[in-house]
């Protein structure tokens, strides 16, 4: 017979409260929890690998996606959750591939051509934020900060941005994900300035420290849903 735990028992060994375990089960992310006889809430070794699985997963990724994926798992959709834990790992290569690419960057004194575009002293908002591959938004947010400095053309009164201050758009949007306050980021744009290459090296290598320890994070989480995963073939 399937061992059951009450929920106190289950908070207990996950180290969450009641509330949260409830929390999980009316998202529609765990098994539906069965009832005694005598109308009593119960667990089994199912929910906890459920719970074991949604814990791991939130660790690794963003919140969205690990309730997006426990969810679409309840579902019964293993192949829909794979896929959307594949995206993720695509991504976090991504961001690693960049990081390494806006390294190389900064050690190249030439920064007429990024990606095979021209740069200039006389880029606008919108072209500055195509190059960088961010959100106006985000560039007017950083400039709002201290973290970059805009021109303003006396004609019309448009933003213009220098091959300077571009590629420390490009710097910040490289490490926007790494979670870097914006204190840290002033102190790495004023090594970027004065060329202080040890400082702005130590401050990549932290970021792809932190992005390895997310990939590991997120390879503990994937362990935990496949073991999830076989349970739900077993049932």
């Amino acid at each position: 017979m399937d061992k059951t735990f009450t929920p106190k028992q289950m908070a207990k060994n996950l180290h969450v409260s009641t509330t949260t375990l409830r929390r999980y089960e009316s998202l529609d992310l765990v098994p539906d929890v069965p009832r005694t006889a005598s109308n009593r809430r119960y667990y089994t070794t199912l929910h906890v690998q459920a719970f074991l699985a949604l814990r791991s997963l939130i660790k690794g990724f963003d919140l969205p996606v690990a309730y997006d994926v426990m969810n679409v798992l309840k579902k019964g959709h293993v192949e829909q959750a794979l896929w959307k834990i594949n995206l993720q790992q695509y991504n976090i290569q991504i961001e690693k591939q960049r990081v390494e690419e806006i390294m190389s960057l900064i050690h190249h004194a030439d920064f007429s051509v990024y990606r095979n575009i021209q740069v200039t002293d006389e880029m606008k908002i919108g072209e500055v934020a195509v190059i960088a591959g961010v959100n106006p938004s985000a560039i007017r947010h950083w400039e709002k900060e201290g973290l970059i400095r805009a021109k303003r053309n006396p004609e019309n009164g448009y933003r213009v941005f220098t091959a300077r201050e571009l590629k420390k758009i490009i710097v910040l949007s490289s490490l926007r994900k790494t979670v870097f306050f914006i204190e840290s980021m002033k102190q790495l744009l004023e090594a970027l300035e004065t060329h202080d290459l040890l400082t702005i090296e130590r401050t990549f290598k932290a970021a792809l420290q932190k992005l390895n320890e997310q990939l590991e994070k997120q390879m503990n989480g994937i362990t935990e849903m496949m073991r999830y995963i076989q349970f739900l073939k077993r049932e």
